[in-house]
Protein backbone atom coordinates (compact mmCIF):
# COMPACT_ATOMS: atom_id res chain seq x y z
CA UNK A 1 0.00 0.00 0.00
CA UNK A 2 2.94 2.38 0.50
CA UNK A 3 4.16 1.66 -2.38
CA UNK A 4 1.08 2.72 -4.37
CA UNK A 5 0.45 5.59 -2.12
CA UNK A 6 4.33 7.09 -2.47
CA UNK A 7 6.01 5.76 -5.18
CA UNK A 8 8.64 3.27 -5.42
CA UNK A 9 11.52 6.03 -5.39
CA UNK A 10 10.34 7.23 -1.61
CA UNK A 11 9.35 3.73 -0.17
CA UNK A 12 12.71 1.97 -1.63
CA UNK A 13 14.79 5.01 0.16
CA UNK A 14 13.10 4.70 3.63
CA UNK A 15 13.43 0.95 3.66
CA UNK A 16 17.39 0.80 2.62
CA UNK A 17 18.26 3.94 5.14
CA UNK A 18 16.20 2.10 7.78
CA UNK A 19 17.62 -1.33 7.11
CA UNK A 20 21.25 0.07 7.09
CA UNK A 21 20.93 1.63 10.13
CA UNK A 22 19.45 -1.75 11.70
CA UNK A 23 22.54 -2.88 10.08
CA UNK A 24 25.08 -0.92 11.51
CA UNK A 25 23.65 -0.93 14.88
CA UNK A 26 23.74 -4.85 14.80
CA UNK A 27 27.39 -5.29 16.70
CA UNK A 28 25.89 -2.34 19.42
CA UNK A 29 23.00 -3.74 19.72
CA UNK A 30 24.69 -7.79 20.19
CA UNK A 31 26.85 -6.13 22.90
CA UNK A 32 23.95 -4.67 24.50
CA UNK A 33 21.69 -7.41 25.38
CA UNK A 34 19.74 -10.11 23.37
CA UNK A 35 16.51 -7.82 23.27
CA UNK A 36 17.97 -5.17 21.42
CA UNK A 37 19.68 -7.55 18.63
CA UNK A 38 16.42 -9.08 18.40
CA UNK A 39 14.75 -5.63 17.53
CA UNK A 40 17.64 -4.89 15.26
CA UNK A 41 16.92 -7.75 13.42
CA UNK A 42 13.28 -7.26 13.11
CA UNK A 43 13.73 -3.48 11.90
CA UNK A 44 15.88 -5.74 9.51
CA UNK A 45 13.53 -7.56 8.35
CA UNK A 46 10.94 -5.03 8.26
CA UNK A 47 12.61 -2.49 6.14
CA UNK A 48 13.70 -5.27 3.46
CA UNK A 49 10.21 -6.00 2.65
CA UNK A 50 9.77 -2.93 1.04
CA UNK A 51 12.69 -3.60 -1.77
CA UNK A 52 11.01 -6.11 -3.75
CA UNK A 53 7.59 -4.04 -4.15
CA UNK A 54 9.17 -0.77 -4.89
CA UNK A 55 11.48 -2.70 -7.66
CA UNK A 56 8.14 -3.60 -9.01
CA UNK A 57 6.16 -0.64 -8.79
CA UNK A 58 9.38 1.26 -10.36
CA UNK A 59 9.27 -1.35 -13.34
CA UNK A 60 5.66 -1.72 -14.07
CA UNK A 61 6.14 2.52 -14.43
CA UNK A 62 9.59 2.56 -16.17
CA UNK A 63 9.70 0.20 -18.46
CA UNK A 64 7.23 -1.73 -21.40
CA UNK A 65 5.61 -5.05 -21.10
CA UNK A 66 8.23 -6.14 -23.56
CA UNK A 67 11.21 -5.25 -21.60
CA UNK A 68 10.07 -5.55 -17.85
CA UNK A 69 11.11 -9.42 -18.37
CA UNK A 70 14.87 -8.39 -18.59
CA UNK A 71 14.52 -5.12 -15.77
CA UNK A 72 13.05 -7.79 -13.66
CA UNK A 73 16.23 -10.09 -14.48
CA UNK A 74 18.76 -7.45 -14.21
CA UNK A 75 17.21 -5.88 -10.58
CA UNK A 76 17.13 -9.55 -9.26
CA UNK A 77 20.74 -10.28 -10.42
CA UNK A 78 22.11 -7.49 -8.34
CA UNK A 79 19.91 -9.16 -5.41
CA UNK A 80 21.87 -12.46 -6.10
CA UNK A 81 25.20 -11.57 -6.59
CA UNK A 82 24.98 -9.54 -3.62
CA UNK A 83 24.31 -12.51 -2.02
CA UNK A 84 27.18 -14.07 -3.41
CA UNK A 85 29.35 -11.04 -2.75
CA UNK A 86 28.51 -11.52 0.42
CA UNK A 87 29.58 -14.85 1.66
CA UNK A 88 32.66 -14.18 0.19
CA UNK A 89 34.18 -10.98 1.33
CA UNK A 90 32.06 -11.33 5.15
CA UNK A 91 34.92 -13.74 5.92
CA UNK A 92 37.78 -11.66 4.64
CA UNK A 93 36.42 -8.86 6.58
CA UNK A 94 35.96 -10.12 9.79
CA UNK A 95 39.30 -11.91 9.60
CA UNK A 96 40.96 -8.38 8.89
CA UNK A 97 38.92 -6.02 11.82
CA UNK A 98 36.93 -8.72 13.54
CA UNK A 99 33.50 -10.18 13.43
CA UNK A 100 31.50 -6.75 13.44
CA UNK A 101 33.17 -5.70 10.71
CA UNK A 102 31.08 -6.74 7.61
CA UNK A 103 28.01 -5.30 9.24
CA UNK A 104 29.42 -1.75 9.58
CA UNK A 105 31.18 -1.77 6.42
CA UNK A 106 28.10 -3.16 4.89
CA UNK A 107 25.47 -0.26 7.12
CA UNK A 108 27.82 2.33 5.83
CA UNK A 109 27.17 0.97 1.98
CA UNK A 110 23.53 1.23 2.66
CA UNK A 111 23.63 5.21 3.27
CA UNK A 112 26.14 5.72 0.66
CA UNK A 113 23.89 3.96 -2.29
CA UNK A 114 20.33 6.08 -0.81
CA UNK A 115 22.32 8.88 -1.36
CA UNK A 116 22.97 7.78 -4.81
CA UNK A 117 19.11 6.26 -5.44
CA UNK A 118 17.65 9.49 -4.09
CA UNK A 119 19.69 11.82 -6.41
CA UNK A 120 19.38 10.31 -9.61
CA UNK A 121 15.69 8.20 -10.04
CA UNK A 122 12.00 9.06 -9.66
CA UNK A 123 9.25 7.08 -9.29
CA UNK A 124 7.52 7.86 -12.68
CA UNK A 125 9.60 8.85 -15.90
CA UNK A 126 7.41 12.09 -16.30
CA UNK A 127 8.86 13.08 -12.74
CA UNK A 128 12.39 12.48 -13.94
CA UNK A 129 14.05 15.78 -14.85
CA UNK A 130 16.76 14.61 -17.52
CA UNK A 131 14.18 12.19 -19.65
CA UNK A 132 14.44 13.22 -23.28
CA UNK A 133 10.79 13.67 -24.85
CA UNK A 134 11.28 10.59 -27.29
CA UNK A 135 12.48 8.26 -24.21
CA UNK A 136 9.32 9.46 -22.68
CA UNK A 137 6.96 9.00 -25.71
CA UNK A 138 8.26 6.02 -26.10
CA UNK A 139 7.19 4.37 -22.50
CA UNK A 140 4.28 5.61 -23.00
CA UNK A 141 3.21 4.39 -26.08
CA UNK A 142 4.62 0.93 -25.37
CA UNK A 143 2.19 0.65 -23.02
CA UNK A 144 -1.09 -1.61 -22.99
CA UNK A 145 -3.99 -0.53 -22.95
CA UNK A 146 -5.15 0.95 -19.61
CA UNK A 147 -2.05 0.07 -18.09
CA UNK A 148 -0.89 2.82 -20.00
CA UNK A 149 -1.26 6.17 -18.43
CA UNK A 150 -3.65 5.13 -15.82
CA UNK A 151 -0.37 3.28 -14.25
CA UNK A 152 2.05 6.78 -14.70
CA UNK A 153 -0.74 8.20 -12.43
CA UNK A 154 -1.40 7.84 -8.42
CA UNK A 155 -2.85 4.46 -8.39
CA UNK A 156 -7.15 4.18 -8.11
CA UNK A 157 -5.71 2.11 -5.03
CA UNK A 158 -3.98 5.20 -3.35
CA UNK A 159 -7.65 6.90 -2.72
CA UNK A 160 -8.60 4.07 -0.19
CA UNK A 161 -8.18 0.57 1.38
CA UNK A 162 -7.60 -2.08 -1.51
CA UNK A 163 -10.26 -4.33 -2.00
CA UNK A 164 -8.56 -7.27 -0.12
CA UNK A 165 -11.61 -9.59 -0.25
CA UNK A 166 -11.93 -8.96 -4.32
CA UNK A 167 -8.11 -9.69 -4.88
CA UNK A 168 -8.39 -12.45 -2.98
CA UNK A 169 -11.14 -14.05 -4.89
CA UNK A 170 -9.62 -13.95 -7.90
CA UNK A 171 -7.57 -17.50 -8.69
CA UNK A 172 -4.38 -15.81 -10.47
CA UNK A 173 -4.10 -14.26 -7.21
CA UNK A 174 -3.62 -17.49 -5.72
CA UNK A 175 -1.46 -18.68 -8.06
CA UNK A 176 1.10 -15.50 -7.84
CA UNK A 177 0.94 -16.04 -4.01
CA UNK A 178 1.33 -19.94 -4.22
CA UNK A 179 4.18 -19.51 -6.74
CA UNK A 180 6.17 -17.11 -4.55
CA UNK A 181 5.27 -19.30 -1.29
CA UNK A 182 7.08 -21.74 -3.09
CA UNK A 183 10.11 -19.82 -4.17
CA UNK A 184 10.69 -18.65 -1.10
CA UNK A 185 10.48 -21.90 0.57
CA UNK A 186 13.18 -23.56 -1.64
CA UNK A 187 15.12 -20.28 -1.93
CA UNK A 188 15.52 -19.82 2.30
CA UNK A 189 15.99 -23.58 2.64
CA UNK A 190 19.14 -23.63 0.34
CA UNK A 191 20.32 -20.13 1.98
CA UNK A 192 20.01 -21.42 5.46
CA UNK A 193 21.05 -24.78 5.29
CA UNK A 194 23.22 -25.35 2.29
CA UNK A 195 26.28 -25.04 4.41
CA UNK A 196 24.95 -27.38 6.96
CA UNK A 197 23.83 -29.68 4.69
CA UNK A 198 27.52 -29.82 2.87
CA UNK A 199 29.19 -30.64 6.50
CA UNK A 200 26.68 -32.91 7.72
CA UNK A 201 26.57 -35.15 4.27
CA UNK A 202 30.08 -34.45 2.76
CA UNK A 203 31.71 -33.41 5.91
CA UNK A 204 33.10 -30.19 4.31
CA UNK A 205 33.85 -27.70 6.84
CA UNK A 206 31.86 -24.86 7.29
CA UNK A 207 34.48 -22.23 5.20
CA UNK A 208 34.82 -24.69 2.70
CA UNK A 209 30.88 -24.93 2.65
CA UNK A 210 30.56 -21.06 2.35
CA UNK A 211 31.98 -21.16 -1.22
CA UNK A 212 30.18 -24.39 -1.92
CA UNK A 213 27.06 -21.69 -1.04
CA UNK A 214 28.08 -18.36 -2.99
CA UNK A 215 28.83 -20.58 -6.78
CA UNK A 216 25.10 -20.93 -7.00
CA UNK A 217 24.13 -17.22 -7.01
CA UNK A 218 26.39 -16.23 -9.44
CA UNK A 219 24.63 -18.75 -11.61
CA UNK A 220 20.98 -17.61 -10.61
CA UNK A 221 22.00 -14.18 -11.71
CA UNK A 222 22.95 -15.23 -15.05
CA UNK A 223 19.98 -17.43 -15.75
CA UNK A 224 17.77 -15.35 -14.56
CA UNK A 225 19.17 -12.82 -17.05
CA UNK A 226 19.05 -15.56 -19.88
CA UNK A 227 15.05 -15.93 -18.58
CA UNK A 228 13.98 -12.60 -18.75
CA UNK A 229 15.80 -11.79 -22.19
CA UNK A 230 14.32 -15.04 -22.92
CA UNK A 231 10.52 -14.05 -21.94
CA UNK A 232 10.67 -10.36 -23.92
CA UNK A 233 12.04 -12.13 -26.84
CA UNK A 234 8.82 -14.68 -26.82
CA UNK A 235 6.51 -11.92 -26.54
CA UNK A 236 7.85 -9.75 -29.01
CA UNK A 237 7.89 -12.80 -31.11
CA UNK A 238 3.70 -12.50 -30.83
CA UNK A 239 3.73 -15.43 -28.11
CA UNK A 240 0.94 -14.50 -25.66
CA UNK A 241 2.27 -12.95 -22.14
CA UNK A 242 0.19 -16.17 -20.60
CA UNK A 243 1.85 -18.77 -22.32
CA UNK A 244 5.02 -17.21 -21.72
CA UNK A 245 4.83 -16.78 -17.80
CA UNK A 246 3.53 -20.73 -18.04
CA UNK A 247 6.23 -21.79 -19.71
CA UNK A 248 8.64 -19.51 -17.65
CA UNK A 249 7.38 -20.64 -14.34
CA UNK A 250 7.34 -24.34 -15.49
CA UNK A 251 10.60 -24.19 -15.94
CA UNK A 252 11.36 -22.60 -12.33
CA UNK A 253 9.41 -24.89 -10.73
CA UNK A 254 9.95 -28.12 -12.70
CA UNK A 255 13.85 -27.70 -13.03
CA UNK A 256 14.91 -26.90 -9.32
CA UNK A 257 12.27 -30.12 -8.56
CA UNK A 258 14.24 -32.28 -10.80
CA UNK A 259 17.15 -31.36 -9.55
CA UNK A 260 16.76 -32.07 -5.64
CA UNK A 261 15.47 -35.46 -6.65
CA UNK A 262 19.04 -35.48 -8.59
CA UNK A 263 20.88 -34.31 -5.51
CA UNK A 264 19.66 -37.11 -3.38
CA UNK A 265 22.03 -39.70 -5.24
CA UNK A 266 25.14 -37.01 -4.86
CA UNK A 267 27.99 -39.25 -4.03
CA UNK A 268 30.24 -36.13 -3.81
CA UNK A 269 30.31 -32.49 -2.80
CA UNK A 270 31.40 -31.04 -6.30
CA UNK A 271 28.42 -33.31 -8.01
CA UNK A 272 26.56 -31.76 -5.50
CA UNK A 273 27.30 -28.31 -5.90
CA UNK A 274 26.47 -28.86 -9.55
CA UNK A 275 23.03 -29.78 -9.18
CA UNK A 276 22.55 -27.00 -6.55
CA UNK A 277 23.77 -24.81 -8.90
CA UNK A 278 21.70 -25.69 -11.44
CA UNK A 279 18.95 -25.75 -9.13
CA UNK A 280 18.96 -22.21 -8.36
CA UNK A 281 20.14 -21.15 -11.64
CA UNK A 282 16.47 -22.57 -13.00
CA UNK A 283 14.65 -21.69 -10.24
CA UNK A 284 15.74 -17.78 -11.41
CA UNK A 285 13.22 -18.56 -14.15
CA UNK A 286 10.22 -17.76 -12.24
CA UNK A 287 11.23 -14.20 -11.93
CA UNK A 288 10.58 -13.97 -15.69
CA UNK A 289 7.23 -15.53 -14.38
CA UNK A 290 5.31 -14.95 -11.01
CA UNK A 291 7.58 -11.70 -10.37
CA UNK A 292 6.61 -10.03 -13.65
CA UNK A 293 3.22 -11.39 -13.46
CA UNK A 294 2.48 -8.97 -10.25
CA UNK A 295 2.51 -5.77 -12.77
CA UNK A 296 0.50 -7.45 -15.38
CA UNK A 297 -2.79 -8.54 -13.65
CA UNK A 298 -2.99 -5.59 -11.60
CA UNK A 299 -1.10 -2.57 -12.48
CA UNK A 300 -2.68 -0.25 -10.25
CA UNK A 301 -2.52 -2.33 -7.22
CA UNK A 302 1.23 -3.57 -7.93
CA UNK A 303 2.23 -2.92 -4.44
CA UNK A 304 -0.33 -4.39 -2.44
CA UNK A 305 -0.38 -7.85 -4.50
CA UNK A 306 3.63 -8.02 -4.37
CA UNK A 307 2.52 -7.72 -0.21
CA UNK A 308 0.17 -10.38 -0.33
CA UNK A 309 2.48 -12.93 -2.07
CA UNK A 310 5.09 -11.74 -0.27
CA UNK A 311 3.19 -12.25 3.10
CA UNK A 312 2.63 -16.21 1.86
CA UNK A 313 6.19 -16.38 0.63
CA UNK A 314 7.72 -15.01 4.31
CA UNK A 315 5.40 -17.49 6.18
CA UNK A 316 6.64 -20.22 3.46
CA UNK A 317 10.47 -19.74 4.26
CA UNK A 318 9.52 -19.03 7.93
CA UNK A 319 7.72 -22.63 8.18
CA UNK A 320 9.96 -24.61 5.86
CA UNK A 321 13.42 -23.30 7.11
CA UNK A 322 12.53 -24.39 10.51
CA UNK A 323 10.52 -27.74 9.54
CA UNK A 324 13.68 -28.64 8.20
CA UNK A 325 15.48 -28.92 11.57
CA UNK A 326 11.97 -30.87 13.23
CA UNK A 327 11.85 -32.90 9.91
CA UNK A 328 16.05 -34.10 10.01
CA UNK A 329 15.88 -34.71 13.65
CA UNK A 330 12.59 -36.86 13.75
CA UNK A 331 13.54 -39.14 10.26
CA UNK A 332 17.80 -38.28 10.39
CA UNK A 333 18.41 -37.55 7.01
CA UNK A 334 17.94 -35.12 4.37
CA UNK A 335 16.82 -36.48 1.78
CA UNK A 336 13.42 -37.01 2.97
CA UNK A 337 13.47 -33.31 3.04
CA UNK A 338 14.58 -32.56 -0.36
CA UNK A 339 12.19 -35.19 -1.86
CA UNK A 340 8.96 -33.60 -0.13
CA UNK A 341 10.66 -30.08 -1.47
CA UNK A 342 10.81 -31.29 -4.99
CA UNK A 343 7.30 -32.62 -4.64
CA UNK A 344 5.77 -29.24 -4.17
CA UNK A 345 7.34 -27.61 -6.56
CA UNK A 346 5.73 -30.00 -9.01
CA UNK A 347 2.40 -29.36 -7.47
CA UNK A 348 3.14 -25.84 -7.36
CA UNK A 349 4.12 -26.22 -11.09
CA UNK A 350 0.32 -27.57 -11.92
CA UNK A 351 -1.32 -24.99 -9.94
CA UNK A 352 0.37 -22.21 -11.77
CA UNK A 353 -0.52 -23.62 -14.74
CA UNK A 354 -4.25 -23.88 -14.25
CA UNK A 355 -4.19 -20.87 -12.71
CA UNK A 356 -1.86 -18.17 -13.57
CA UNK A 357 -2.68 -15.59 -16.74
CA UNK A 358 -0.90 -13.02 -17.83
CA UNK A 359 -3.70 -10.70 -18.97
CA UNK A 360 -5.17 -7.78 -16.36
CA UNK A 361 -7.66 -8.89 -14.06
CA UNK A 362 -10.53 -6.89 -13.24
CA UNK A 363 -11.29 -6.25 -9.67
CA UNK A 364 -13.12 -2.70 -9.67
Amino acid sequence: MLVDYYGGKIVMAWGVAIWSVATFLTPWAANHSLLALLAMRVLLGVAEGVALPSMNNMVSRWFPRTERSRAVALAMAGFQLGCAIGLIVSPIIMSQIGVFGPFVIFGLCGFLWVLVWVSATSSTPMLHPQISKYELDYILDKRPGPSGSTAMKLPKSAKGLPPFKVLLSKLPVWALMCANAMHSWGYFIVLSWMPIYFNTIYHVDLRQAAWFSAFPWFMMATLGYVAGAASDMLIRSGFSVTFTRKVMQSIGFVGPGICLLGLNSAKSPSIASIWLMVALGLKSFGHAGFLVNIQEIAPQYTGVLHGLSNTAGTLAAILGTVGVGFFVELIGSFHGFLTLTASLYLLSALFWNLFATGEQVVFD
